[in-house]
């Protein structure tokens, strides 16, 4: 399959033939377990003698020893004693044998054989997926009777939902968008030109995701804004439906194509700088998320992109498409009025500016102490790296004593998941325990991924119980089986966590360290700490002892003194023990290993073992004597290391939480303070925090410095256009309160700050500053054809009324479907939309409210000369 790069199995047996001598048989006749294996070797092998020439032909000469059954195995001879032969059956046991596993599979309490596909890196996972998919049901048709093969685990089903919920909340926000479109312009036509562009820019977006190597997913998807894509078509349309009514009440008759045209564009030409400075602005916003590396890189470089190719189309069709529609499709009567609403907004908000303009000083004050409020509240946001998605599936942690053996950890296992399955709730249940041949996934045998694939929550008996709670009720039902320690997660979350910091749980505390006695001292004063603090579950120390291990120590002194070879010793332990390769047998394609070992019987009984005879040469050449493996080596059981792990050359112990009911960043801050309350460091030893807070830690901190630089930039762009400091800083006050108003929306919504909520920010940031522009720029032309500043600001704040509420409706109203969604994905998108609406209230506040009023202290009072490229988003006023 295209994409595949291997396929992981594990469970099962793997087929062997086994060939088990007698050591008392052996030692007998005088034979060794070295014999045994090379009889084997030497009976079991091919060779090319060249070719020869017959009748013109040439023949090549093969000669074929190799051992074809298990017949042959038994009647290969190891020596022979009195002219009579000795065969392989003489002194062992011939059978069919299973190699020694380190892993099982099972599901529903039997045991089974699970395949993981590994994909390719770069390659497409819904499309990978899928074709793995496809595959299995072509195979699932050649299968012997009995067997049966299908997918139990497959992303593309949380791929497509969390697709379909981006679909969904896209189309809502178009429909709305559009609605708004129809209410506030007031044409209809024009309105449908606008709303045109929606799909065409999609369409290059999505020609440009192609090209650039990025799929369709939550994350590429999840914060287009259609109100964002349709803001300069919106600018440009108003202005030449402006144009149009002026030039037909001065010509009083309606315009001919030519005309029109001429029209159009001119009112383009005065649209190309302020709409390229405005996409401009909120393309820079999204700088900052293409500076992330690691794993935050590759979440949120797509999202940027995405944006970014989207509004650099929609740009391209606002100065392109949509005057040249206008000026075919407009050909009727064209009035500027305002409709219902905008008139209304304009009654209600005129006494509201006046009073604004008598009292500017009292206005900045009450927005300074809202964002001085907003600041003193965002510290009490809680902090996650981002949203946890509910992928419907539930990853359970299953945990022995390192000493558990696989067939024991196997037993056990196979108890967990009957009486996971017995849930009504629960549609099957798998896990893998231990490593597969392969080691691509490694894993002691005392421990056991189980995967639990539940029921669509309409099946369940309670559809309405919170995931929260069904987790409580698992843990539950499996905590009455004795042995087993779980920790519960999610499939995809578990492998994310793993692949920021190595371990499978939200927090990870790494204690470093020298000896492992201190560290594990430590490891568990932290976890008792831990366990103590609200919303910590699963917390659990690293198992690095309590691993048994049957020591055979050599004595040297006696091996030489026996004129043996340390080599000699050690070879037979592992043959006989371990077990040695003695060639392979070949069925058809497929190839088995001839293992030499002892008998199982044997190989459990440590006094056996003992006695194992060693044989041992005479010097004048006499037949060999036997001595027992006990006169060279003493057995003792002990407790060894179950694991060793290090990080950057050094030891570390790991301290593994889980996070419930509670963001990540809070309950660190809690934890850490806790911990260095109550914990003592040994000298030399320190604490190092993992997990997802190590990644909110690493992009926070890239924040702290991008976006800065990024505002900085933005304030160069608004210093450019407008000519002034003062009125640079004006528009750019249009942030602090943006910010005040997402803060306050998360605290009300109960939601943590996010790497999510963050990218609303930004995308908040670029539309507060674009909605001062274009009041500021209206004034600034108003005083330049000779209005004092206060008929000025009143009459370009209220011109300026209805694209300012044009824009903030449509962006705010393109994330509210995001904000209220509830499928599979929409806790990604949630907090970005929360933040965009909630600041664009607060920001739509400042642009009509507080900015006047900083106008009115700070501009100058006197007519200013012209300043440079002040002819933003308007053309005449009328």
């Amino acid at each position: 399959v295209p994409g595949v790069a291997e396929i992981d199995a594990i469970g099962g047996y793997a087929q062997q033939y086994h060939v088990q001598p007698d050591p008392q048989k052996l030692a007998s006749l005088g034979l060794t377990f070295t014999d045994v294996i090379e009889a084997l070797e030497r009976n079991n092998t091919s060779t090319g003698a060249g070719f020869l020439e017959q009748n013109g032909e040439a023949y090549v000469v093969r000669a074929d020893g190799r051992i074809n059954a298990m017949e042959d195995i038994a009647n290969v001879v190891v020596a022979s004693r009195n002219s009579t032969p000795i065969h392989i059956d003489d002194v062992a046991i011939v059978e069919y044998g299973k190699e020694l596993r380190t892993g099982s599979a099972s599901e529903n309490g039997m045991e089974v054989v699970v395949g993981t596909a590994m994909m390719l890196k770069g390659a497409n996972s819904r499309i990978v997926a899928k074709a793995v998919d496809d595959r299995l049901m072509q195979v699932q048709a050649s299968l012997p009777e009995g067997i049966k093969a299908k997918t139990v685990l497959n992303r593309t089903k949380l791929v497509d939902a969390t697709i379909k919920t981006v679909q969904k909340n896209l189309g809502e926000g178009a429909i709305l968008v559009i609605v708004v479109l129809f209410l506030l312009l007031g044409n209809i036509r024009a309105a449908v030109i606008a709303a045109l562009v929606i799909p065409i820019a999609m369409l290059i977006t999505a020609s440009g995701m192609l090209k650039a190597g990025i799929s369709a997913n939550l994350m590429s998807l999840g914060a287009l804004d259609f109100g964002l894509i349709v803001d300069g078509a919106v600018i440009v349309t108003e202005n030449c439906l402006r144009r149009l009514a002026e030039r037909q009440h001065h010509e009083g008759r309606l315009l001919t194509l030519q005309e029109r045209m001429q029209e159009v564009m001119e009112a383009s030409r005065q649209m190309i700088q302020p709409a390229v400075f405005g996409q401009a602005i909120i393309i820079t916003v999204y700088i900052p998320l293409l500076t992330f590396t690691g794993v935050e890189g590759k979440m949120f470089e797509p999202m940027a992109l995405t944006v970014i190719i989207a509004l650099v189309a929609a740009f391209i069709l606002s100065i392109t498409f949509v005057p040249a529609m206008i000026a075919l499709l407009i050909k009727g009567r064209v009035e500027e009025k305002d409709n219902r609403f905008m008139a209304w907004s304009k009654r209600r908000y005129a006494p509201v500016l006046s009073w604004v303009l008598d009292h500017p000083k009292k206005v900045v004050l009450v927005a300074v102490v809202i964002f001085a409020i907003s600041m003193v509240l965002g510290t009490r946001l809680g902090q996650e790296f981002t949203p946890t998605l509910d992928e419907k599936d539930i990853a359970m942690h299953a945990m022995r004593i390192p000493s558990t053996s696989i067939t024991q950890s196997t037993e056990m296992q196979l108890l967990v998941e009957k009486t996971v399955s017995q849930l009504p709730e629960v549609a099957f249940v798998y896990a893998k325990t231990g490593t597969a041949e392969m080691a691509a996934d490694p894993m002691p045998p005392n421990v056991s991924d189980t995967f639990i694939i539940l029921k669509p929550k309409e099946e369940w008996p309670d559809p309405k119980m919170p995931k929260a709670d069904f987790v409580e009720k698992l843990n539950e039902a499996v905590s009455k089986i004795p042995g087993n320690a779980y920790e519960f997660t999610q499939p995809i979350q578990m492998r994310f966590n793993e692949l920021i910091s190595g371990v499978r749980s939200d927090v990870a505390v790494k204690v470093f360290g020298d000896e492992f006695d201190d560290m594990n001292k430590t490891a568990n004063d932290i976890a008792s700490v831990l366990r103590q603090i609200n919303g910590s579950a699963d917390v659990k120390v690293e198992q690095t002892t309590g691993l048994p291990m049957l020591d055979i120590k050599l004595d040297k002194m006696a091996i030489a003194r026996y004129g043996l070879n340390i080599s000699e010793i050690l070879d037979l332990i592992s043959a006989a023990v371990g077990g040695r390769e003695a060639g392979l047998v070949f069925e058809g394609d497929r190839r088995f290993p001839i293992v030499v070992r002892l008998p199982e019987n044997i190989r459990q009984d440590l006094i056996a073992l003992e006695n194992l005879p060693v044989p041992v040469m005479h010097e004048d050449g006499a037949a060999r004597s036997y001595i027992p493996l006990k006169q060279v080596a003493s057995f003792k059981v002990s407790e060894g290391p179950n694991q060793i792990s290090r990080e950057n050359g050094k030891r570390r112990v790991v301290v593994q939480a889980n996070v419930r009911n509670r963001d990540i960043g809070s309950f660190v801050a809690e934890a850490q303070e806790a911990i260095a309350a109550q914990v003592k460091m040994p000298a030399g030893y320190w604490l190092e925090w993992g997990g997802q807070f190590e990644n909110l830690q690493a992009a926070s901190k890239r924040l702290m410095i991008v976006v800065p630089a990024c505002f900085f930039l933005i304030f160069m762009m608004l210093f450019t256009a407008l000519g002034s400091t003062k009125q640079a800083l004006m528009v750019f006050s249009g942030v602090p309160l943006a910010i005040s108003g997402g803060i306050v929306t998360l605290l009300l919504r109960d939601m943590p700050f996010s790497i999510s909520a963050a990218v609303g920010f930004i995308a908040l940031s670029g539309i507060a500053v674009l909605n001062g522009l274009v009041m500021i720029t209206y004034i600034n032309q108003l005083r330049e054809k000779g209005l004092d500043m206060i008929d000025a600001i009143k009459e370009g704040a209220l011109t300026r009324l209805r694209p300012v509420l044009m824009t903030a409706l449509v962006a705010s109203l393109g994330f509210v479907p995001m904000a209220l969604a509830t499928g599979t994905g929409a806790e990604v998108q949630k907090p970005i939309a929360t933040v965009v609406i909630g600041g664009l209230i607060t920001a739509t506040a400042l642009t009509l409210v507080v900015l006047p009023a900083l106008y009115k202290l700070f501009a100058k009072k006197k007519k200013q000369p012209e300043p440079v490229n002040t002819e933003l988003f308007v053309s005449e006023p009328h």
